[in-house]
């Protein structure tokens, strides 16, 4: 069984050469092909002298690029660092700086957009260029083209690592505004593949469908799932909801996991018969599935068998609801994933009677190795793990998710809310300071607050009530149009609401987001909430 992480494309290789690996625009590369372009990515990554678990950017569309170059730096030694292709070059190098990126892996396209921007990036050694070769030089920096240097690359030693040694970083927003780089071990993602593997039943005969952006953790799994299975995996950059459906049909797609949005939008299209009999399983991440849609989906999918699933990029995945259980408690996030204890406890580390609300804390071999570079963060988020023997030296470290939940008499848990301000929308957690930071670079407004505000659709849609510069309006429509240059399209938002005078304060003389929250909801506040 696989330690490390490349080695699950190298062990179906061993097994199962001829067999398909992934799926990329009728394009395929079997798993021999794919274990030998991971040879020569990690020998090239060696050429450019990159010392053990130094960082490597991806910032790509799904492509078979992006797989290799991930788990070819795997197999260097180094850290991959998957750069969701959402974002905006202010957010892009914020990553690449905070965790001393050494190389980029990326597009012309893109390049030509960051080139400017990558002067800020002095730990950056070189980019290589998949597709057609760029002729930007950012910031005197070598650009590679992405088929030259595999096709150059000569063997070499690569660098010594175990299975506790760090092998992505994972970014995901913070709730102080700056994203927080989760550090991930081989450790980690292979017992967090097999895990995943085992309870959704994966095998051979399956075709995963990819929807999912590989920067999230949930998005990468469907690769890892995959490989641990011997699977196919299928890449694809959907545009719209039906291209996902096609996708389905075309590819005869056996498994499917995607977040609340999406599953909402496919609810209310015609599946294709195809995909209605090809689809072993669905899963829901990334937020509570509707009753209505998954009522809606069910009907849609009658054999299908519907996985409910709740995780966190700290821990990877945490907990799923049994198909069989859907009916009996559809509201359910499920119990412990296997190879993993998922605890509800008080303040104080003492477990929660059935019933009564407490903090979600994870502990065993998926809890990562933390933040990157953010030792506050860490402190806070991951504890000793509670009820350890008294006379244990070195403590286990668990996950303190920040999530009040609660359990039933048979041990089902439920979600009942986050501790922090995070919005979640469409799949995607956005921290209000970030967008606040925006907002006030725009020069527009005085005072500013972003907030979630509950959609149908979205999760949350995200609002920002904002105050006037002295003796002006307001210019929401112009506000807007700097917003969407400054911010990728998940954190654009919905609404802008003009507030008279200084915003309300708590008695701590921070900003009261609840009254504001309140406030969003009267006529008043309503009428002046146009649409973006």
């Amino acid at each position: 069984m696989a330690r490390l992480l490349h080695e699950l494309i190298l062990e179906a290789a061993e097994a199962a050469g001829e067999s398909t690996a992934i799926t990329h625009q009728a394009q395929v590369l079997t798993y021999a092909a794919l274990a030998d372009a991971i040879r020569r990515c990690a020998d090239a990554y060696a050429g450019l002298g990159l010392a053990r678990s130094e960082r490597i950017a991806i910032y790509l569309d799904k492509r078979f690029e992006t797989v290799i170059a991930a788990f070819g730096a795997a197999q260097a030694g180094c850290v991959f660092v998957p750069i969701n292709p959402l974002l905006k070059p202010a957010q892009v190098v914020y990553i690449m700086r905070d965790c001393n990126v050494r190389v980029l892996v990326t597009s012309a396209e893109r390049l030509g957009l960051l080139a400017p921007a990558l002067r800020e990036c002095p730990d950056l050694r070189a980019v290589v260029v998949a597709g057609t070769h760029a002729t930007q030089n950012p910031g005197a920096k070598p650009v590679h083209s992405w088929t030259e240097l595999m096709s150059q690359a000569r063997p070499g030693n690569a660098h010594r690592v175990i299975d506790i040694d760090m092998t992505a970083i994972l970014y995901t927003s913070g709730s102080t505004g700056s994203p927080k780089g989760v550090v991930l071990s081989h450790r980690n993602m292979v017992a967090g593949a097999y895990s995943v593997a085992q309870y959704l039943r994966n095998r051979p005969e399956d075709r995963i469908l990819s929807a999912l952006p590989l920067s999230f953790d949930a998005g990468f799994s469907q690769l890892t799932t995959a490989f641990a299975s011997r699977a196919q995996v299928v890449l694809i950059n959907y545009l719209v909801a039906r291209d996902v459906l096609l996708a389905c049909e075309r590819e005869r797609i056996t498994g499917l996991t995607a977040v609340p949005p999406l599953w909402i939008q496919l609810a209310n299209l015609q599946w294709p018969e195809t995909a209605r009999t090809s689809l072993r399983y669905i899963a829901n991440t990334g937020g509570h599935m509707p009753r209505q849609t998954l009522d809606a989906l069910r009907e849609h999918l009658p054999g299908t068998l519907v996985y409910l699933m709740y995780g966190l990029t700290e821990a990877f995945r945490s907990t799923y609801l049994p198909p069989e259980e859907v009916d009996r408690r559809p509201d359910s996030i499920g119990k412990a994933i296997p190879n993993a204890e998922i605890m509800v406890v008080r303040e104080d580390g003492s477990p929660c009677r059935p019933g009564e609300a407490g903090e979600l804390v994870h502990r065993g071999a998926l809890v990562s190795l933390g933040y990157w570079n953010d030792p506050e963060k860490t402190a806070a988020r991951f504890r000793p793990a509670p009820g350890q023997p008294a006379g244990l030296v070195m403590p286990e470290i668990a996950v303190w998710s920040g999530d009040t939940v609660r359990t039933d008499d048979q041990g089902f848990i439920y979600f009942v809310g986050r501790r922090d301000e995070m919005i979640k929308t469409s799949g995607y957690r956005v921290s209000p300071t970030e967008v606040e930071e925006a907002v006030y670079a725009s020069g527009l407004v005085a005072e500013a607050v972003a907030l979630g505000v509950p959609h149908p659709v979205l999760g949350q849609s995200i609002a920002v009530v904002a105050t006037p510069l002295c003796g002006q309006a307001v210019d929401q429509e112009g506000l807007l149009r700097d917003l969407r240059e400054r911010l990728p399209v998940y954190m654009v938002p919905a609404r802008i609401v003009s507030y008279d005078g200084p915003l309300p304060r708590n008695p701590n003389g921070k900003i009261d987001r609840k009254g504001l929250l309140a406030w969003l909801d009267r006529p008043a506040a309503q009428s002046a909430m146009p649409a973006a």
